[in-house]
């Protein structure tokens, strides 16, 4: 993996080829922990709904494995108007993608203050329709599905009820890599857990 040097503090430090990959030639200006304390200037949003949007409060949260399965990260932050309010991010082990991403929306719940209503979002359509959608009903037949079991039983099960007791936060699903500022950062956090935990 090529090495960057950060333009604020001049520390070296680097990205996953998964990233790296994803957009090929940028070069980033600052290590993550330089970023943390500063607004974000891309400026380019998601297409969802058929409307452009960036989001610029809310808790943003990712997920992955690398390889899928194999070793896994998470990430979650909490903005309020490009502020960072709170952040977390670890390693999930040799796992996969799918669980990764209900970790992290696990995780994020425990950012926001009880009572503070804001948006969850998540980049993985089956982890928000996991959530919003489907459990309610394997919940009602004994967490079983109509065509199986239920994947990933013990993380769902957990998400479920961590949103079921926040109705104040509404989980909503976000297109990934299109350049939404602080899904790109839930993004790095992943990544860095990936990383770090793996070392």
């Amino acid at each position: 993996m090529p090495d960057f040097a950060c333009r604020e503090c001049g520390t070296s430090f680097s990205l996953s080829q998964a990233v790296l990959d994803r957009f090929p030639g940028w070069s980033p200006k600052q290590c993550l922990d330089c970023r943390r304390g500063s607004e974000p200037t891309r400026a380019s949003g998601a297409v969802n709904g058929g409307r452009t949007e960036n989001p610029t409060s809310g808790v943003f949260t990712d997920g992955s494995s690398v390889p899928n399965p194999g070793p896994g990260g998470w990430g979650a932050v909490y903005v309020t108007e490009n502020e960072v309010i709170a952040e977390a991010y670890g390693y999930g082990g040799d796992t996969t993608n799918n669980r990764m991403e209900l970790l992290a929306l696990i995780e994020a719940v425990d950012l926001v203050p009880p009572g503070v209503e804001t948006f969850v979002f998540s980049d993985s359509n089956l982890a928000v329709r996991t959530i919003n959608e489907w459990a309610e009903g394997w919940e009602r037949r004994g967490w079983k599905r109509k065509t199986g079991p239920v994947e990933n039983l013990d993380l769902v099960q957990r998400a479920y009820a961590a949103f079921r007791a926040r109705p104040e936060l509404k989980l909503r699903w976000i297109k990934a890599h299109v350049g939404v500022t602080w899904n790109e950062y839930a993004d790095e956090l992943a990544n860095r857990g990936r990383v770090e935990g793996s070392e």
